[in-house]
């Protein structure tokens, strides 16, 4: 049976575990050919082993290798149909009282300037398609974006100004003339490997997993294919008309208060 990303190209980012890599399994199950980044050796020849996709070794916020990754994809794929803006970081932050300013300029770096190069070089290889410019670019933001976390500042900020940057690049594309299209997830906490292992680190693992699974009223964490289904979803033609939203996966987190 015929998937429903048959004959598309996709970019994944930080595609080498979590999120990303669920990503780069469910694109290719539903017929697309996946290239993905990271800096992660090892990881990535699994997955490539696995699935089929490529490959390219790249920081998103590395300027001049963007243009390397790009001449890659016209290359070998001729088009660009699909990119998930998915790399991300938050290691060295803290509260706005004591981030380090190297820390805040790194995880800006990474979680908001390499989106926005992401969109930005994702649009110029998107209207070089054939049939004209046509895509789907996906941001991978965060619930923090709405519900900001005191002691990880830089996470907060970034993860919700690229709700906005996604917005404005919607809007950008619309006016344009340009049949690309761009949204945002928002994740509540995902049941990644980097979130069982520590809370499998923890002196109480148990309790560890009840605080992360109390965030949500549904009472659980996200699994990494649901988070995955969401972005096949707004990648292929059933979600056309959708541009500039933003879809919470959180199991309500953000959808009100606990109450008392």
């Amino acid at each position: 049976m015929a998937g429903k990303l048959d004959g598309k190209v996709a970019l994944v980012t930080g595609g080498t575990s979590g999120i990303g890599a669920g990503a780069v399994r469910r694109l290719t199950e539903d017929g697309a050919k996946v290239i993905f980044t990271g800096s992660k050796k090892e990881p990535a020849e699994a997955l490539c082993a696995e699935t089929g996709a490529a490959f390219e070794s790249h920081r998103v916020q590395d300027v001049e290798g963007w243009q390397k990754l790009s001449d890659r994809i016209r290359s070998e794929y001729g088009r660009l149909d699909i990119a998930f803006a998915n790399a991300g970081m938050e290691a060295g932050d803290g509260s706005v009282e004591d981030v380090d300013v190297d820390n805040w300029n790194r995880i800006i770096s990474v979680n908001q300037t390499g989106v926005m190069l992401t969109i930005q070089n994702a649009i110029r290889i998107m209207k070089d398609n054939a049939e004209g410019a046509t895509g789907s670019i996906i941001v991978n933001s965060s619930m923090n974006a709405k519900l900001a976390m005191g002691n990880f500042v830089a996470y907060s900020v970034t993860k919700a100004a690229v709700l906005a940057l996604a917005k404005s690049s919607a809007m950008h594309c619309g006016l344009s003339g340009y049949k690309i299209r761009v949204n945002s997830i928002l994740p509540g906490v995902v049941a990644t490997d980097m979130i069982l292992n520590i809370m499998n680190a923890q002196p109480d693992p148990e309790a560890a997993r009840g605080m992360y699974e109390g965030m949500h009223p549904m009472k659980r964490m996200a699994k990494v294919e649901e988070v995955a289904a969401l972005v096949a979803f707004l990648a292929s033609d059933e979600a056309a008309f959708i541009s500039g939203a933003d879809y919470s996966i959180d199991g309500a987190a953000t959808a009100g208060t606990m109450g008392v």
